[in-house]
């Protein structure tokens, strides 16, 4: 046997590395990336702006100016305190980390897959609470999880993904007040979705806020943002490792998300196409379409795996969900440009005539 497998914690074998697939040279419609790039005059302008940049200084350790920004951009109130992580995942491993051992951590599944992995990371127990044939969260079901497992952390993806809707809000506002657990809300999809739990944190000090820009234009930048009463904020700081938004990162944001009605108008023109790529998977009878609150829409489709392929073997990557529980013969497509969408639609048609299903 190797050193590593000697050395390593046993629990750690038995975990599989989140994995990522190749998708040099397809249209990219797998990971609710905005099919966005900047405009040549705004990159110009931001090339500019990253000259002045300090590579061999450490970058402001409290990312001041970017909580601002981030502040502006999302409308956040000022009383509420925010806290900037490396990727929303990040903030994940933070909030679990600041759990004791042994610890339980309670979700709903089907749901966001870094909520289990870190759990397990960081030697805490996980518990998850199925979620009905429509997606929707079964209140008395979760009220007896609660009470059997006693949460530390109750983490809840609003809007969920790969559901792509938002829960009943009373059922998520009947959890937060019923658990002296901390409810983390990851509202990673904010900005698609018609609702947000970001007032209510005044309301309900155990509710915690996660979001990223990620979404709306800048996955590369890996930025994730912790919204909380000020106290909890000061509290979980203490955990944030020094420097943790590298110096690019705080550069490039503060620069771009400035451009606010240029991300409000990208995030109309996904939410148009959203539902033109609705409307014509609804159209394809042999498909189960499922509404969606965020960029990307689920559906449930005969000869999945088949079907798949065949997309990848036309230059499209989207996501094989079809052996995770309750997504049985499902796949789930981001959101693209008008032209990515419709060679999706016609693959997927063009598929399903060579079938005759």
């Amino acid at each position: 046997m190797s050193f590593i497998n000697n050395w390593l914690r046993s629990d750690i074998k038995m975990i599989h590395a989140y994995y990522v697939p190749i998708s040099s040279n397809m249209v990219k419609m797998d990971a609710m990336e905005s099919p966005f790039s900047l405009s040549d005059e705004l990159t110009d302008q931001y090339l500019t702006y990253l000259v002045d940049a300090q590579l061999n200084r450490y970058p402001s350790p409290s990312s001041d100016k970017l909580n601002q920004t981030l502040r502006l951009l999302m409308n956040i109130p000022k009383e509420f305190g925010v806290l900037l992580g490396n990727g929303s995942d990040e903030l994940i491993q933070l909030l679990a980390l600041a759990c004791d051992t042994g610890d339980t951590v309670l979700s709903v599944e089907p749901s966001f897959v870094m909520y289990e992995m870190i759990t397990k990371f960081t030697r805490l127990n996980y518990q998850s609470v199925l979620l009905t044939d429509d997606f929707e969260i079964d209140d008395d079901t979760m009220q007896k999880a609660i009470k059997t497992y006693n949460p530390k952390l109750i983490f809840i993806a609003y809007p969920n993904n790969p559901t792509g809707n938002t829960f009943n809000r009373e059922i998520i506002e009947h959890i937060i007040s019923s658990t002296k657990a901390m409810v983390v809300l990851d509202e990673a999809y904010y900005a698609y979705t018609t609702d947000s739990f970001l007032t209510d944190i005044a309301k309900y000090p155990n509710l915690v806020l996660l979001r990223t820009v990620s979404k709306i234009g800048f996955a590369g930048l890996r930025l994730g943002l912790l919204i909380a009463t000020q106290d909890t904020v000061n509290q979980l700081n203490k955990l944030r490792l020094p420097y943790n938004i590298n110096i690019l990162t705080q550069v490039s944001a503060n620069f771009l998300l400035q451009e606010k009605n240029t991300i409000n108008a990208n995030v109309s023109v996904i939410l148009a196409q959203r539902q033109l790529l609705f409307d014509a998977l609804v159209k394809i009878n042999v498909l189960k379409v499922y509404p969606s609150q965020t960029n990307f829409i689920l559906f449930k489709a005969p000869n999945t795996n088949i079907l798949f392929d065949f997309l990848k073997e036309n230059g499209v990557l989207i996501k094989n969900l079809s052996l995770k529980k309750k997504l049985i013969n499902c796949l789930r497509v981001t959101i693209g440009t008008e032209e990515q969408n419709q060679k999706f639609i016609n693959i997927v048609k063009k598929f399903y005539i060579l079938q005759r299903v």
